[in-house]
Formats: C-alpha cells, sequence, structure tokens
C-alpha cells in the first residue's frame, strides 16, 4: 500500500482558483479605510472558500465576507449587441490592524 502524501500546511492549489484577482476602483480604496479589501472571485465560489483562500494566500485573519453578482451589461459594437460578462465579487473584512497590499502580487 502507497504511502499518503504529507498535507503541507501551505497553500492549497485551488485557492488560486477562487480569488481570480483585486477589484481596484475608487469604492474598493474607500472600504480599505474600514479593513475591508475586494476581489474578484470565481462564480461558484462561497463563502468559506473564498474566507479559506484569503486565509491561506495573504495569511490574515478575515472576520466577514460579503459577496456581490453583478451580471454583465448589454453593450453594442459596429450596431451588433453582446453582453459582458458576469462577475462575482467578495468584500473581505479583516481583522483589526491587518492589512493587504493589493498592488503587490501573490
Amino acid at each position: 500500500m502507497a504511502k499518503k502524501p504529507a498535507k503541507s500546511a501551505g497553500v492549497d492549489i485551488n485557492h488560486y482558483d477562487v480569488v481570480l484577482a483585486p477589484h481596484i476602483t475608487e469604492k474598493a480604496t474607500l472600504l480599505s479605510e474600514h479593513n475591508a479589501v475586494v476581489f474578484k472571485v470565481a462564480q461558484d465560489a462561497s463563502k468559506p472558500q473564498i474566507k479559506a483562500a484569503v486565509e491561506a494566500l495573504f495569511g490574515v485573519d478575515v472576520t466577514g465576507v460579503n459577496t456581490i453578482n453583478q451580471k454583465g451589461k448589454t453593450k453594442r459594437w459596429k450596431g451588433r449587441p453582446y453582453t459582458r460578462s458576469d462577475v462575482k465579487k467578495a468584500i473581505v473584512t479583516l481583522a483589526e490592524g491587518q492589512t493587504i497590499d493589493v498592488t503587490t502580487g501573490i
């Protein structure tokens, strides 16, 4: 019988599939004053998955996760209509005194 690989306490590769990118806007910057960071996340990601991913990737304590499903706008290009992609965003509230610098990579 083969040995099971030792489970590392580090980052699981699936965490990179949950948190896709930081969402940097004026409103997201204003939220940083209240210990909150906004991320674009996978459409099928749940709040516990988002919390676990942010804690593992950035090494911070998360106190709350709020999610927003933004439907894609209908636009026109050269007279032809098309729809932008739907986006799911997560507003992650951090514990007091902890921050995430979204301008640097993971």
